[in-house]
């Protein structure tokens, strides 16, 4: 390729020859300083940008996994306070709070079988205590409330809850709701 102000000489073989100035010096091809210096400039700004955008990308990944991972958490919990409840007999049931802990947060009631049950909020874990045995059935409990949601219908129980996990040394906060209306089949 010939630039501007440099002639070609024939070369001895007869080929197209090299590109001289006019002062006999060989013009090389390669970049000018403008290209070098946009190409460190790009360079530059990627090495600024990247880190961040990776600790960004780890963050969103670590979040959905604790979501998800709080979600199938809920959901297995929710499945057995629902089985358990629509076994209760509608005229034991008692809803009150444990000592500390707020209000609405334990269940007490018969099963159709005869076999009392307890569910209740200790801190933040979930127990179900079926006559002497007890059992936690999550460690990531937030909130946990037992309601009528109508006082004309006894038959129907709604259960609320959130479970959370801390990451990130305890800077953010992952959270998971799940709230049911179970049908107490008495």
């Amino acid at each position: 390729m010939v630039r501007a102000g440099l002639r070609s000489r024939p070369g001895s073989n007869g080929s197209p020859g090299t590109a001289t100035e006019e002062n006999g010096l060989v013009a090389r091809p390669g970049y000018s300083l403008t290209e070098v210096m946009m190409v460190v400039a790009i360079i530059g700004i990627v090495a600024a940008v990247g880190p961040a955008l990776l600790i960004q990308a780890n963050r969103l990944f670590v979040m959905s996994r604790v979501r998800i991972d709080l979600q199938g958490e809920a959901r297995s919990v929710m499945y057995v306070l629902t089985r358990e409840l629509r076994q209760a007999q509608n005229a034991s049931i008692v809803i009150d709070q444990a000592s500390g802990q707020p209000y609405y947060s334990r269940i007490s009631f018969t099963k159709q079988q005869g076999t009392a049950m307890v569910f209740y909020q200790s801190g933040n874990k979930l127990i179900a205590k079926t006559g002497a045995k007890t059992q936690t059935l999550t460690t990531h409990l937030g909130y946990m409330a037992f309601t009528y949601p109508r006082s004309d219908d006894m038959d129907i129980l709604s259960v609320s809850m959130t479970v959370q996990e801390l990451i990130y040394g305890g800077k953010i906060k992952a959270l998971h709701m799940a709230s049911e209306r179970v049908r107490i089949m008495d």
